[in-house]
C-alpha cells in the first residue's frame, strides 16, 4: 500500500478515486503511567511515556487506515494526515486520514 501526503504520486496515476479511509485509536495510559509521567512534567523535558503512547496510537491508526483501504480495494491512500484530540483528561484519540485510491505505474 502506497500511502503519501501529496495529491499524487509521482511515478503513477489515479485510476480510481475510492473516496475517504480513516483508522481511528483511543488510547488511555493507566494509573502507574500517569503518575510517573506527572512526575517527569515537573522537572521538565520530554515525557517519554506519552511520547512512546502517541507513536504506537499513530501506527496503529496507520494499520487500520491501510486494512480499511484494502477492504475498499485501494492500493494507495493519497493526502493522508493525522489529527489528534483528548478525551476525558486522560485518554488520547488519534485518526490516521486520506483518500483511498487505485493507482497504476505510469
Amino acid at each position: 500500500m502506497l500511502i503519501v501526503t501529496t495529491e499524487n504520486i509521482h511515478g503513477y496515476q489515479i485510476e480510481k478515486v475510492l473516496g475517504q479511509v480513516f483508522g481511528l485509536v483511543v488510547r488511555s495510559r493507566g494509573l502507574a503511567g500517569n503518575i510517573t509521567a506527572g512526575l517527569r512534567s515537573l522537572v521538565g523535558g520530554e515525557i517519554k511515556e506519552y511520547t512512546e503512547m502517541l507513536e504506537d496510537a499513530r501506527k496503529h491508526a496507520i494499520d487500520r487506515m491501510v486494512q480499511n483501504a484494502h477492504e475498499m480495494g485501494a492500493n494507495a491512500i493519497v493526502m493522508m494526515r493525522f489529527d489528534s484530540s483528548e478525551v476525558g483528561q486522560t485518554m488520547s484519540e488519534i485518526i490516521a486520514y486520506g483518500t483511498a485510491v487505485v493507482v497504476r505505474e505510469q
